[in-house]
């Protein structure tokens, strides 16, 4: 698990928070509590959720709740309870408790949102709907958090109002949260068994010694800061975009893997510098980065990335057409020898000239001398249902040509946005969630489109893997969410871990990388942390390290404005 840190507020006042099942003496200890302490001459105030003061929200839900026919109401469904019950507490913290704690006094919580989750669920709500509930509160929370929050926990109740079952689901409810939370702030397990002055006593000391100081243990504390358009990946894989402007406490559960990411990065990123550098061999002390394959840190300092900028897509006419019908046809077989190959019998690769019988006459032969003309990178589908034919790559030239002459090009440069390139190639034959996101990329690194990287990602199958080693629980969040957390949080938790990360002259890492990352870490890990499994089980690393020592003359997409320190770096050495 990563180094937790604590979580303290800001304001002077302190928040501690009682919860629990109804029947558990929850609310007559934080009354005791609340009492005692003010005896002690503590500046204390007793607030409860939903609250039973008279003229407040809390009174009016608590009254809706409990007794609805009074307001000629026949039924309210579970889901629009809990939100009346947010609404609420919403209430309070704004008017009362927020600016309680700024006057520095101490407050006591007879409930917090936890109730809302395990009640929610006992009651069938969606776990994802409840979280979108608990976000609103949270947002009013404005980053405070509770000092200590006590459970109250008992193996039966001081009065029956619940069913066994119900008993039973609220319990296990309970303990997921405390083993979600308890990373976030500290939680305290109480079982009221023993005498209530004891217990009052017990716990009011220790308050007084927490109100002193503030703890000084170690939670991690997570944000997503959003202040751009960010891609919702839903399970029924459409896209849609949702605005998000907010600082988000994030319930989610790391394993050991996470900072074996972010050492994976700042590692590998050594080694791409240390080769630049001319540094003799081997480049890294790390065995498994010693023994197999990875690729960079950036997808954009990988060979083949690298030979489609500076030998594709800016070498040779800059028309629309031109360029993306050489990205598209590079891409299609993703292998630098297969472009040598078309390049050397046909002269050059135009658009303007296309032959279907020529192209397909030089890779029939290479495949009839045994010559592999696809990268083993990613496996493309035949098309054979969709253009009749049983050679794999006569259907996808057939393909790019369909792209051509549907004026796809045009379309592309016209699009307002990344995802809306991914959706148009995404509409063609043989082309998935993955690779439409990979082409968009491709595209994107050409004149023809101008899309920050930071707009829009879709995982693919080996990040998928990565981040499920990475992450125990998503607490509700989406595989994109966390992509962009990793991306927004990449130089806290390289300064959290003490790393010093080498970024690519000044470009930190974007979302595309940090996808990739996934996929290489996924990898890494079945090496490195064997016992943590994805999806997948896989246990083998395929390929193993065959150094290529020809260097590379490094070039990138102009528009990012780093190849003048690239050249700087290069000429150095």
């Amino acid at each position: 698990m990563p180094t937790k840190k604590i979580i303290s507020s800001n304001l002077p006042g302190h928040l501690f928070v009682f919860e629990g099942m109804d029947g558990v003496g929850k609310s007559t200890l934080a009354k005791g509590v609340a009492e005692e302490l003010q005896k002690n001459k503590m500046d204390v105030l007793l607030f409860s959720f939903p609250g039973h003061v008279p003229k407040t929200l809390g009174n009016l839900v608590y009254a809706l709740h409990h007794k609805p026919l009074a307001y000629n109401i026949d039924n309210i469904s579970p889901t629009s309870l809990q939100l009346m019950h947010i609404a609420a507490h919403i209430d309070c913290i704004e008017n009362k408790i927020l600016p309680s704690l700024a006057k520095g006094i101490t407050v006591i919580l007879d409930r917090y949102w936890w109730s809302t989750v395990a009640y929610g669920v006992m009651s069938g709500i969606k776990r994802k709907i409840l979280y979108s509930m608990i976000d609103l509160e949270r947002l009013a929370w404005k980053g405070v958090k509770p000092c200590k929050l006590f459970l109250i926990t008992r193996a039966k109740p001081f009065r029956i109002e619940l069913s066994p079952k119900q008993w039973a689901s609220l319990s296990d409810a309970y303990q997921a949260l405390f083993m979600e939370e308890n990373i976030f702030y500290p939680v305290e397990i109480i079982e009221n068994t023993k005498s209530l002055k004891n217990r009052i006593d017990l716990i009011v000391t220790h308050i007084q010694g927490l109100s002193a100081n503030k703890p000084k243990g170690k939670y991690l504390r997570k944000y997503l800061t959003c202040k751009q358009t960010v891609l919702s990946y839903p399970v029924n894989k459409t896209y849609t975009v949702k605005k998000i402007n907010y600082a988000h406490w994030l319930p989610t559960r790391t394993t050991e893997v996470f900072d074996t990411y972010w050492r994976f990065a700042v590692e590998r990123q050594s080694i791409f510098f240390k080769r630049i550098e001319k540094s003799e061999p081997p480049w890294t002390d790390d065995k498994v980065l010693q023994c197999y394959k990875f690729t960079n840190a950036y997808r954009a300092s990988d060979r083949v990335s690298q030979f489609l900028i500076r030998h594709v897509i800016y070498n040779g006419p800059q028309e629309a057409d031109e360029i993306f019908f050489r990205i598209i046809l590079f891409k299609t077989f993703n292998k630098i020898e297969t472009w040598q190959l078309l390049v050397d019998n046909l002269g050059h690769i135009s658009w303007r000239e296309f032959d279907f019988r020529a192209y397909d006459k030089i890779l029939t032969s290479a495949q009839a001398a045994k010559k592999s003309i696809y990268s083993a990178a990613y496996i493309m589908p035949s098309g054979g249902r969709t253009f009749g034919h049983q050679v794999k790559h006569r259907n996808h030239l057939l393909l790019i040509q369909k792209m051509m002459t549907d004026a796809l090009p045009a379309k592309v440069s016209d699009s307002k946005s990344m995802q809306a390139v991914f959706n148009l190639l995404r509409d063609y034959p043989m082309i998935g969630d993955f690779l439409a996101y990979q082409y968009a990329i491709d595209i994107n690194y050409s004149p023809l489109t101008n899309f920050s990287e930071m707009s829009f990602v879709v995982p693919g199958p080996g990040a998928k893997d990565g981040i499920r080693k990475c992450f125990s629980n998503f607490g509700g969040l989406t595989e994109v969410d966390i992509m962009k957390l990793m991306a927004d949080r990449q130089e806290d938790e390289f300064n959290r871990l003490g790393l010093e990360f080498k970024s690519l002259w000044g470009r930190t890492l974007q979302l595309i990388d940090c996808q990739n990352l996934f996929c290489e870490v996924d990898k890494y890990a079945r090496i490195a942390h064997p016992e943590i499994k994805g999806v997948t089980g896989r246990s083998k690393i395929k390929q193993t390290l065959k150094p290529n020592h020809v260097m590379i003359s490094y070039f990138y997409p102009p528009k990012w404005n780093v190849n003048e320190a690239v050249k700087k770096t290069l000429d150095n050495k």
